[in-house]
């Protein structure tokens, strides 16, 4: 896809929006089920299940999906889309890359060992690789619009408003 195709497929879509604001609300959603033991059935989007469990460094045997690392694992796949979709529009060739995420976890905090560390991750780092013959110009800008335009990232540096809501059967 190159940047004509790909301003063509979007350009409704931005039409749309700008004329009607309330359709490019759109929800998604995620679901799953309490699985065996400590566990949970995820569906994905394709509606492939697959096996959520505890970390091992919870007590988990490692044999089962960790949400940090799907947290993780979200943020690399938007990350590498939104960096496509803009270099695509800037027209950089990017001809291999690898998008890397890693971060820091305290399970003392997960494990009520401590009040004082932290639940969740304490810092995360996005990394890229590229090979490419971009300027370092082109660079950061694709850089700054992948980060302003990815919604993993955003929504991890925003923390959004979240709302939790029970009901028993």
């Amino acid at each position: 896809m190159n940047s004509e195709q790909l301003r063509a497929i979007q350009a409704p879509l931005k039409t749309k929006y700008k004329e009607n604001p309330e359709s490019a609300l759109v929800t998604l959603r995620a679901k799953s089920t309490l699985g065996e033991g400590v566990s949970c059935n995820v569906e994905t989007g394709k509606k492939l299940a697959q096996v959520a469990g505890l970390h091992p460094a919870t007590g988990g045997t490692g044999t089962e999906l960790c949400s940090g690392d799907m947290l993780l694992e979200a943020l690399t796949a938007c990350a590498g889309v939104t960096m496509k979709a803009v270099a695509t529009s800037l027209g950089i060739d990017i001809k291999e890359g690898t998008v890397s995420a890693e971060g820091d976890i305290d399970f003392r905090g997960t494990l009520a060992v401590s009040k004082e560390a932290p639940v969740g991750f304490k810092e995360i780092r996005l990394s890229f690789e590229l090979d490419t013959g971009a300027t370092k110009e082109q660079l950061e800008s694709l850089i700054k619009l992948t980060e302003r335009y990815c919604v993993v990232y955003q929504t991890l540096k925003s923390s959004p408003n979240m709302i939790v809501t029970y009901r028993t059967k």
